[in-house]
């Protein structure tokens, strides 16, 4: 998706910001150094890096929970000092704190006021969006009792009453099962669906690959790469991951370059140069073995990080995400 700007739904340029650290706070340390970045209407953006990148800090001064040192923000047409644009916007925190003895009604009700919603318009929102993230049977239950992924999932919830235009989500899958996550994924891919813009911070590769049009990679408060995840990584096929199954698992002698991992029962992974996959299939069934699974190896992200900036040295301060 091209990333054209004229009509972005939000526009960082220039963003800085930097904590007091240390005894009597007298030290600065960068969280985000000179951040620009901007979304293209109607896309998905991942918004990646490990933890204490900087993510949450960029999420925090979007909603105006912090503020930066520097830089400029706009956010669907209006600067980020305006109160225009908030009631467009929806925001997920990563970890969000919700009212312990207020049920899910009572608190998406309390939400669409803040949001000015009428009261017919914000109870059916409520109800709607209850049954979308799978908690309409637990409508009317105290949210003291609720876990991790419950609450996780309230917030998505609150996050969508008023049926914004551009979505903040940090860290959406965190607490959550795997039936959680599947569902968060299914209504990120809605919100896409219906035009919307989403800003999507996670450090877990996988989401980013199945949800996500471009990417945004951060590490250490500073932007490393923008665009296409496979433009990113290096997606060159260097070496075959094949899944072996073989009597005793007692293999038998394979080509030069090929890596062999501890057995799993009769179960062998091999690391195999992408030329020497024929004569490793040979030998394997010629041994009265089979192969698998034959899965091509590629540049993680953790690989990428380490090739474009090296590993964190060590005793380095890393500001919370």
């Amino acid at each position: 998706m091209a990333s054209d700007t004229t009509d972005s739904p939000l526009q960082i340029v220039g963003l800085s910001k930097a904590y007091r650290v240390g005894f009597l706070a007298r030290q600065r340390r960068t969280a985000l150094d000179s951040l620009s970045l901007a979304l293209v209407r109607g896309e998905l953006l991942g918004y990646l890096g490990p933890n204490g990148s900087g993510k949450t800090t960029t999420l925090k001064i979007l909603t105006g929970l912090i503020f930066p040192d520097s830089g400029s923000v706009s956010v669907l047409g209006e600067p980020l000092g305006s109160r225009g644009w908030r009631r467009r916007v929806g925001y997920l925190p990563e970890h969000p704190y919700l009212y312990d003895y207020l049920t899910p009604n009572e608190y998406l009700d309390y939400a669409g006021r803040l949001f000015g919603l009428e009261t017919g318009t914000r109870r059916a929102s409520a109800r709607a969006l209850l049954a979308q993230v799978g908690l309409e049977d637990s409508a009317d239950v105290v949210m003291r009792r609720f876990s991790k992924g419950m609450v996780q999932r309230v917030g998505l919830a609150q996050a969508l009453l008023n049926d914004p235009e551009l979505v903040l989500l940090d860290e959406p899958m965190s607490g959550l099962d795997p039936l959680g996550r599947r569902l968060v994924r299914n209504i990120v891919l809605d919100l896409k669906a219906r035009g919307k813009t989403v800003l999507f911070s996670t450090h877990i590769l996988s989401d980013a690959e199945t949800l996500c049009d471009r990417v945004a990679v951060l590490r250490s408060g500073k932007l490393l790469a923008v665009g296409r995840l496979d433009q990113i990584l290096n997606v060159d096929v260097s070496a075959l991951e094949v899944l072996v199954s073989v009597p005793g698992a007692s293999l038998p002698d394979l080509p030069g370059g090929v890596r062999v991992h501890p057995a799993m029962s009769e179960r062998v992974r091999l690391d195999v140069p992408e030329g020497a996959l024929a004569p490793v299939v040979a030998a394997v069934e010629g041994a009265g073995g089979r192969v698998l699974s034959v899965l091509p190896t590629r540049e993680s992200l953790e690989d990428y990080f380490v090739r474009e900036m090296g590993p964190p040295a060590e005793g380095t301060w890393a500001p919370r995400d």
